[in-house]
Order: C-alpha cells, then sequence, then structure tokens
C-alpha cells in the first residue's frame, strides 16, 4: 500500500476550494507560534481561520500562557486581522486524566497518541458546535512527531463527530524549516520540549546527557 502524501491532499483540496471561489471557515489546533507561524502564513488566504489554544498538556500556568501571548503576538504582527480566537479554559487535570497509566512511556508512544486524541477531539466538538467546515492541527509541523498517527487519529475522530478533518503534513515543503525561519525574524520563544512535564524531564535529562559528553 502506498504510503499517503497528506501534503499533497491538502493542496489538492486548497485548489479545489480556490477554484470554486470558496474560502470556507476552518477550527485550528494550535500549540505554540513556532508551530503556528508557518501553518498560519500557508493558510491563512484560503481558509477563514479560529484559533483554538487547547493544550492542558501544558503543566506550568506560567508556560501556558507565555506561549498564548507570543502566539496573539505573532498573529498581530502578522497583521492577520482575520483571525478569530475562541476563549479556552486551562484545565491541566485534563490531560493528567488522560495520561493516567502511561506516565513512564516514552515521549512519542502511547501518552502522546492520547494527548493527539484529547487535543483533537475538543477541537473538532468545538467545531462541530461552531458550525466551522473543517477542523485541524498545527501538530503535524513538527518533524519529532509522527504525521500519519495524528492524521489518523484526526479522520477518525472527525467521522465520529461528523466534521471535515484538514489532512496535512506542514513540515513538507519545507514549511518546518520556514517556520525555523519565522521564529527568528519575529523573536518567538522557542521551548525544548512539547509541552507536559514528561516531556520536560526527558528534555532535562537529554540536557544532562549532552553536557556529561561534553
Amino acid at each position: 500500500m502506498n504510503k499517503r502524501n497528506y501534503q499533497k491532499e491538502l493542496d489538492a483540496l486548497i485548489e479545489k476550494n480556490t477554484a470554486a471561489g470558496e474560502r470556507p471557515s476552518l477550527l485550528l489546533h494550535v500549540c505554540c507560534a513556532v508551530c503556528a507561524s508557518y501553518v498560519l502564513e500557508y493558510l491563512y488566504e484560503h481558509f477563514a481561520i479560529t484559533i483554538a489554544y487547547y493544550n492542558p498538556n501544558i503543566t506550568e500556568q506560567a508556560e501556558y500562557q507565555y506561549r498564548y501571548s507570543e502566539l496573539r503576538r505573532y498573529v498581530a504582527e502578522r497583521g492577520m486581522d482575520q483571525i478569530r480566537f475562541i476563549e479556552v479554559e486551562y484545565k491541566p487535570e485534563d490531560f493528567f486524566d488522560a495520561a493516567k497509566g502511561h506516565e513512564a512511556d516514552r515521549e512519542g508512544g502511547a501518552r502522546c497518541s492520547l494527548c493527539f486524541s484529547q487535543r483533537l477531539g475538543y477541537t473538532a466538538k468545538r467545531a462541530k458546535e461552531g458550525g466551522y467546515r473543517y477542523f485541524a492541527t498545527t501538530l503535524t509541523i513538527s518533524p519529532l512527531k509522527n504525521a500519519e498517527v495524528i492524521n489518523a487519529i484526526g479522520e477518525k475522530i472527525g467521522e465520529r463527530e461528523g466534521v471535515a478533518y484538514l489532512p496535512s503534513d506542514f513540515k513538507k515543503k519545507n514549511g518546518y524549516k520556514r517556520s525555523i525561519e519565522l521564529s527568528k525574524e519575529y523573536h518567538l520563544y522557542r521551548q525544548n520540549y512539547c509541552g507536559c512535564v514528561y516531556s520536560f524531564n526527558e528534555a532535562q535529562q537529554r540536557e544532562a546527557a549532552k553536557n556529561k559528553e561534553n
């Protein structure tokens, strides 16, 4: 079976909507400003975007708020004044409930899939409630995250909730490279871990091992 090219599928969908003169509504889950930088640049002309910053995996409120403020700053400085935000309550207990029993998993394992499912599930429900045509996530821009897993989760949730999931692999077409360029240009805060306390601890361990080698 040939591996799906999610980015090519998205390009074809955009081309189809453009040819029909459509700029459909999209509820976009965003994890941070760096990941959003290229994704918003790429999607802005083609979709009426509303951002859902739902990230209960971020276990420090100061970190959560700082990432959100950087996202708002980036959108403002890019002059993307048509982008809207929905208010999302900060509830880290949601993540801990979902991750229960998977605390010792390595990053990229089952715990991460549960986290993806939680965030995409929330976004899909809000998209359905709000009458959005599509929902999507910026998570596929990361080279450390499996786009096939994320897209499979998104499509399954979309079918369950009755709202279309927008396929993506935003790291393609130099998307990840562009996000790094934009983060430097706009001096965006770049964290060295995904968000949860477990990924933070792994990052600290990697840094300690690197320093020991040097």
